[in-house]
């Protein structure tokens, strides 16, 4: 049986360029897709927060459908990050939402699970959307970013200034990424697009949840 780390964001807003705090958490989508996908299959998943907050989905994120299936999976007790042993894990996966930009961007131990976990290719590392924020505080041995020169996609910055948030945003996700050496791809904006390099996977935006979920459940069995 293949064990998957999922690690949500436990922030609860997003500091805007202006000082504003916007509301945010985990997109719903991004976490219950790939969820339902990957326990259907029979893997063991363990949800992790930094400190072991209680994650919460960004409101805009759920609809009645998300509401049913988030009712059925217990976010009241996860572990913390800090606890996490990579080790213990074939695979980690990161959804999105803003709270990544938020936390996850600069959590040490998030590094620290990226850092054991991506150079082992036995070992499959995947994200969606803004959860590929969670990527840059990773850093390589020879003190540049673990990720540079992967090919990958993310929300896009065009995306961003569809959704009207790209103005007070403290920074831009495919800018960020494509700044620290990343090989950015992407599809059209709001349709399913997913990257697989290697042993990364990575999803452009929440209409990719599913794509990037099978390409992981692909991996986990060929592992």
């Amino acid at each position: 049986m293949s064990t998957v780390l999922i690690v949500l964001s436990g922030a609860r807003t997003w500091t805007q360029q202006d000082g504003t705090q916007r509301p945010t958490g985990f997109w719903a989508e991004e976490f219950t897709t790939p969820y339902r996908i990957l326990t259907e299959a029979g893997a063991r998943i363990t949800i992790a927060t930094p400190g072991g907050r209680v994650p919460v989905a960004d409101v805009i994120s759920v609809d009645d459908v998300q509401t049913s299936y988030l009712k059925e999976i217990d976010l009241e007790k996860v572990a913390r990050l800090e606890d996490v042993d990579p080790r213990d894990f074939d695979a980690v996966l990161i959804p999105g939402g803003h709270g990544p930009m938020q936390d996850l961007a600069v959590d040490p131990d998030m590094a620290r699970i990226l850092e054991a976990m991506l150079p082992d290719e036995s070992k499959t590392v995947a994200a969606l959307c803004h959860g590929i924020a969670a990527f840059l505080p990773a850093g390589a041995p020879d003190g540049g970013w673990l990720f540079r020169g992967r090919r990958m996609t993310a929300f896009s910055d065009a995306e961003e200034e569809q959704v009207g948030l790209a103005a007070n945003a403290p920074w831009l996700l495919e800018s960020r990424v494509r700044a620290a050496g990343a090989v950015y791809e992407a599809g059209p904006a709001f349709g399913s697009y997913a990257v697989v390099d290697g042993n990364l996977i990575t999803g452009q935006n929440p209409q990719s949840a599913a794509a990037a979920a099978e390409a992981l459940l692909k991996a986990l069995a060929t592992a």
